[in-house]
């Protein structure tokens, strides 16, 4: 096999680089392999707040959206976006590409329902923060 040496442990070692070889590349690939990932807390949930946060971690992506709205995103994956309730069963839908078009898609199902004395914003015109209870 080769011109000088024809040892076990040559092959031995060239066995071990090939394995070496091949699991870095299949390290590289899993990206492509895999495709995005969207980390959402809550995925179901009632609240008593018209205004929440919608905040989570994506991994591998190019782009994220909320309901057709491209949000920004961290260098490390994290994103935070404001959302207004409408009253009852509100749907979102977090879809995420990576840069080969691969696609994954997360639904959040918010149910609103005011509270008898709250108001949806306070004098400042900031949005309060919510109350969720997660309901499974």
């Amino acid at each position: 096999m080769l011109p000088y040496h024809d040892s076990r442990l040559t092959r031995i070692i060239l066995i071990v680089f090939f394995v070496a070889l091949a699991g870095y590349a299949y390290y590289e690939i899993r990206g492509l392999l895999s495709g995005p990932v969207i980390e959402v807390e809550n995925r179901v949930m009632e609240v008593s707040e018209q205004f929440i946060t919608i905040e989570g971690k994506a991994g591998r992506i190019a782009t994220l959206s909320m309901n057709g709205k491209t949000i920004p995103v961290t260098e490390d994956g994290a994103f935070a976006e404001g959302y207004v309730l409408a009253e009852g069963y509100n749907r979102i839908v977090l879809e995420a590409r990576d840069r080969y078009g691969n696609a994954t898609e997360r639904e959040i199902e918010i149910i609103y329902t005011p509270s008898t004395g709250s108001t949806p914003s306070n004098a400042s015109g900031q949005a309060s923060s919510p109350q969720a209870t997660t309901t499974q």
